[in-house]
């Protein structure tokens, strides 16, 4: 067997870690045919066929995977040695990858990144927003924003931004022709702008009060992907819709938007900044999630 280089070992990693030719050729800034091209001669040094290639995508072999999970610990262990050196820098520096819902991206986490670059001009962010619920590290993501309760149990989440609290509203022209509802049970009266996710499944209004929990499946003839939509939606009398309060605050203080069910709709902890548990962290995340930490602070 013919030597194998560090370099052929950093690109059968990318290529294992993104599941796809296109992704790790852009992490590793080359193309696709040429690091087709580098596997194969890889593969064909070692004897040992480490990838399958299919019309739907790329999935390692036996061998591929077990060589994967065997050099996949060493290589963080050089990256961690690397980063140790930040440490005889002037100031962080690096990129930064997040992956964001939009309603995430646009309320809290733009505004804490804005900031964020102003005192670290040295660091590059990249914000992602995607609806799904992605795999961050298998995505080749730094890390995501999300709702705790969506956050997998081998991941940190650490509190971003305010608190947040849903709203339930509708326009004037739509209480004209629907009386309000009281109750929560009283929106099967009322045509619901539903909220489909990306993976095909509707939204349930979740609501709480007095210790008492409900989650209602409305109906309506209108289904939308997208909040912004969504509220415009509603300010054009489509029905009711599922918001969150800071974003129907404009349209509500004009009287574009009325209000319901507000004792139904508590304050919760609102959004997680969330990363893998390693070790050691690479020093843009670890100057980003301690400014998340010391804005969370100030804000008590």
């Amino acid at each position: 067997m013919r030597r194998i280089r560090s370099i052929d070992l950093a690109i059968f990693l990318a290529i294992a870690e993104h599941r796809s030719f296109r992704k790790a050729a852009v992490e590793l800034g080359v193309t696709p045919s040429a690091l087709s091209h580098s596997l194969r001669a890889i593969e064909e040094r070692l004897d040992v066929r480490l990838v399958n290639r299919t019309t739907r995508g790329v999935g390692l072999t036996e061998a591929g995977e077990r060589l994967f999970d065997r050099i996949r610990p060493a290589f963080l262990d050089i990256d961690d040695a690397l980063e140790d050196l930040d440490k005889f820098r002037g100031q962080p520096y690096g990129k930064l990858r997040i992956n964001a819902p939009r309603p995430a991206a646009r309320m809290v986490l733009l505004p804490i990144v804005s900031r964020f670059l102003r005192t670290y001009p040295a660091i590059e962010v990249e914000i992602v927003v995607d609806d799904a619920l992605v795999d961050t590290v298998a995505s080749g993501f730094d890390a995501g924003i999300r709702f705790g309760e969506r956050i997998a149990a081998d991941m940190i989440a650490v509190p971003i931004g305010p608190r947040q609290r849903t709203a339930i509203v509708g326009s004037p022209e739509h209480f004209q022709r629907f009386p309000k509802p009281l109750t929560p049970h009283d929106l099967k009266d009322h045509p619901c702008i539903r909220y489909r996710f990306a993976s095909g499944t509707y939204y349930r209004w979740e609501f709480e009060r007095g210790g008492i929990e409900l989650e209602i499946e409305v109906q309506g003839p209108l289904t939308l992907g997208d909040l912004d939509i969504m509220l415009d939606a509603a300010i054009n009398g489509s029905g009711l819709a599922f918001v969150f309060e800071d974003h129907a605050l404009p349209a509500l203080r004009d009287g574009r938007l009325i209000r319901v069910l507000e004792d139904w709709c508590p304050y919760y902890p609102g959004f997680f900044l969330y990363y893998p548990s390693r070790r050691q962290l690479p020093t843009a995340l670890r100057a980003f999630v301690d400014f998340v930490k010391a804005d969370a602070a100030r804000q008590g």
